[in-house]
């Protein structure tokens, strides 16, 4: 071991720049390898958390009268008439996502401690008993064998210590601004992050909410089966004796339930269900998560092949020092090994500074980025598995230049120079043509991706979004009008209005079933202001806009968009139901995201007999030129009039549309980063290269500038080489890159174009930074003394 050590610092002090480069290329890659591979671990372990994952199924319905889409919400006696259904069915259990489905705010309570209110915010989840028997509740205080009731809470471990600190939790109360006084039963360990079973306190459903209302379709419903290989059989003896057209008839509406489709998905495959409404469980996307593994695997190899470059170009300069040593009795198989050696100690070398590297990247704002833990302690099998790596990289990465310097005869190399033969030049071109290929497609596919998210938040929406803020007042109802007297009193503010959702603020709104001259339609449904569409600049293309009589009237009125009018052949001045009549229509705007294709939808102004329809999210606009630090100043102050204690989320609309893509934002980022980070390797190793092929042609070099050669002429030479790669590896690159956004774009409904002038533009990038890498490079070897290059030899 210690002539190889020795041998190794020798190899260290003679070719630094080689070593420099090796370290720096393979450092980068394995730390970008194993930031990809944590994020790809942490969304492909989804929910695999819990004991009997892949028992656990989620129920989800496909009603074809009422969307294309599955959906996952089934009324309450609909789901008790699935769970009782087959002996197949261990349990099975009802949740209320009503919370996810209002935007998932956080609910307000509060501890009230010595006549002192304390409040606190947290997230809620309405269940029946039997969710803590689906799922894996590890419980630090209290116990599922206690039945929890109306007026009993389940908190997660880290709300219990924020508010109770180190004081058990069991017992005590907490009160709810909707649900008041809730004692605490019990105490759970938190679930990790990539758990669809969020960290939130669990109330207990009302034993007759909803009971019997078939036409209220607001709850989801997962069951846990005996064996996973019984679904189909679950499925088929459901669809064949339940007999839906009678369940779905109520209240003079009989829904349309030919086609109608059952579907359980397993609990892993809901963070990567796309073809779905009113899911708001957290998403993955499948074939973006297989990018950023691709990537990762481009990364390594990149660094390996540049690994492998480096060791083979080094031959005409080690090539005769080592079979010196064989001449002096060296062993073949012995400086085989040393080279190996050499290769091993660089890749592990590397993967040490990658760790450093991790650690530094875990500490900056763009850790924000991952969703996963990048900490040591957190990922063990990740950093474990990439040492493995590392140890391959490097044995595999030495085995063929090791081969290649010692197969020649030792009396042959010390005759004379020693160059790369043709074969060898062959393998080397190829190598580097497959990284340009992966350059190549990656910054197409950064760029597409790039334009995509461009084009999701900055294309128009068929409303006015500028200067728009918006506030959730549900605490200060009852003082509305109070509250917009003295929000509109401020010069800065343009005028307020009222709505029951944040327009284009989620994927998808509650829908409504209808008739509509004896036949059934189904819509999203927005419940507005009067003054909302004019506030929000929507224009009525036909018809009438809404007014403040409409408010009057026992019945509420009804502007719907040009998708629902084509569908069902809407008429101006006809009624919908019970519920009101038709006095309008507006083009299709984005009321959604971008996600989803644009349905059929109305704005409704509720009547006099509708109360129970709230419209509690206030959409306040500021004039153009406002100063908005004061407006936003004046807000808050004046919600704090209504109601000291509690903070509220007072937004502006950019912010809403940010996290609504922020999912995509983030991993376009990463994609992006790693993918100039694939690039920064691979110009790496063709400066390596370079730099010695410039070397092993300085003579050849020198006999040209005294031949006449001109210092151009000579940088066009090299660049020609590496331009004549470059095109081939484009030509391959394009249609690959082509295929896989199309394939990306699929996501989504609206897509930004295929640009031609992104190939364009990818093609001059990495032509622009070859050509500098080769030009700098070549310019100093060009412009020495001749006679010194040809004497040196």
């Amino acid at each position: 071991m210690k002539p190889i050590i020795l041998n190794f610092l020798s190899v260290i002090r003679r070719f630094k720049v080689a070593i420099v480069l090796n370290v720096l290329g393979l450092s980068v890659a394995f730390a970008a390898f194993m930031v990809i591979m944590i994020q790809v671990y942490y969304d492909l372990s989804f929910d695999k958390c819990h004991k009997d994952y892949d028992k656990i199924f989620r129920v989800e319905m496909l009603f074809p009268s009422m969307s294309n889409e599955k959906v996952p919400i089934l009324s309450r006696p609909f789901a008790e008439r699935i769970i009782e259904s087959s002996p197949h069915i261990v349990v099975g259990a009802i949740t209320n996502p009503m919370g996810e489905m209002m935007g998932g705010e956080e609910a307000d309570f509060y501890l009230e401690t010595e006549g002192e209110r304390n409040y606190f915010k947290g997230k809620l989840l309405i269940v029946t008993p039997e969710y803590f028997d689906v799922f894996s509740f590890d419980f630090v205080e209290g116990s599922t064998d206690v039945y929890i009731a109306p007026g009993n809470v389940f908190i997660p471990l880290s709300m219990a210590r924020k508010i109770f600190g180190a004081e058990s939790a069991t017992g005590k109360q907490i009160v709810h601004s909707q649900w008041g006084t809730q004692t605490v039963l019990g105490v759970y360990r938190d679930f990790p992050k990539n758990s669809s079973v969020a960290n939130c306190m669990y109330f207990a459903m009302q034993p007759e909410e909803n009971k019997t209302n078939w036409g209220n379709f607001s709850y989801n419903t997962f069951i846990r089966v005996n064996d996973a290989s019984n679904v189909q059989q679950i499925i088929d003896n459901f669809m064949r004796t339940f007999d839906f057209s009678a369940a779905f008839t109520f209240d003079g509406y009989a829904l349309d339930v030919t086609g109608v489709t059952m579907y359980l998905t397993a609990l892993p495959d809901v963070h990567f269900l796309t073809d779905i409404q009113y899911d708001f469980s957290p998403k993955a996307n499948m074939q973006t998560l297989m990018i950023l593994f691709a990537i990762a695997i481009v990364i390594i190899t990149i660094a390996a092949i540049n690994f492998t470059n480096f060791s083979t170009a080094l031959t005409p300069k080690r090539i005769k020092s080592i079979n010196t040593q064989r001449v002096l009795g060296a062993r073949q198989s012995a400086l085989r090994s040393a080279l190996i050696y050499e290769a091993v100690i660089i890749s592990f070398l590397s993967y040490l500074v990658a760790l450093l590297f991790v650690y530094i990247f875990n500490s900056t704002p763009l850790a924000r980025l991952v969703d996963a833990d990048l900490s040591f302690s957190a990922q063990p099998f990740i950093f474990g598995g990439t040492a493995l790596v590392a140890l391959l990289a490097g044995v595999f990465a030495g085995v063929y230049p090791a081969h290649y310097m010692t197969s020649f005869a030792p009396a042959l190399v010390l005759k004379g120079s020693f160059g790369l033969s043709p074969k060898g030049r062959k393998l080397r071109n190829t190598l580097i043509g497959i990284q340009f290929v992966a350059s190549f497609a990656l910054i197409i596919g950064a760029s597409f991706m790039y334009l995509q998210n461009y084009f999701m938040r900055n294309s128009p929406l068929g409303f006015d979004r500028d200067n728009l803020i918006t506030v959730d007042i549900r605490r200060i109802q009852s003082s509305r009008d109070a509250f917009t007297n003295q929000i509109k009193a401020y010069s800065g503010v343009n005028d307020v209005t009222y709505g029951q959702f944040i327009l284009s603020g989620s994927d998808a709104y509650m829908k409504w079933g209808r008739l509509y001259r004896g036949e059934q339609v189904s819509f999203m449904v927005l419940s507005v202001h009067y003054n909302y569409l004019q506030m929000m600049g929507i224009d009525v293309s036909e018809g009438r806009g809404f007014r403040q009589e409409d408010t009057n009237a026992e019945q509420g009125v009804w502007i719907f968009n040009e998708a629902a009018r084509k569908e069902y052949n809407l008429e101006l001045n006809t009624n919908i139901d019970q519920s009101g009549e038709i006095i309008g229509f507006i083009p299709d705007i984005k009321f959604a995201s971008f996600r989803m294709a644009v349905e059929p939808m109305a704005f409704y102004v509720a009547g006099s007999s509708q109360q129970w329809i709230q419209t509690n999210i206030a959409h306040i606009r500021l004039n153009k030129g406002a100063n908005l630090r004061a407006a936003l100043s004046h807000i808050n102050a004046t919600l704090a009039e209504f109601d000291a204690n509690y903070t509220f989320d007072v937004r502006f609309f950019d912010e809403i549309q940010q996290r609504l893509y922020e999912k995509e934002t983030a991993l376009s980022t990463l994609i992006t980063m790693f993918s100039l980070l694939a690039i920064f390797i691979s110009i790496v190793g063709v400066f390596g290269l370079v730099v010695f092929d410039c070397e092993y042609r300085r003579k050849e070099i020198g006999i040209r500038k005294v031949l006449g050669a001109s210092v151009t002429g000579i940088i066009l030479m090299f660049n020609k080489a590496y331009f004549r790669i470059l095109a081939i590896c484009f030509v391959v690159a394009a249609p690959l890159a082509l295929y896989a956004v199309h394939r990306w774009l699929q996501n989504f409904a609206y897509k930004t174009p295929m640009y031609w002038w992104v190939y364009l533009l990818a093609f001059a990038a990495i032509g622009i930074i070859t050509a500098a890498t080769v030009t700098f490079q070549s310019w100093r070897v060009a412009t020495d003394d001749p006679v010194k290059a040809i004497k040196s030899e």
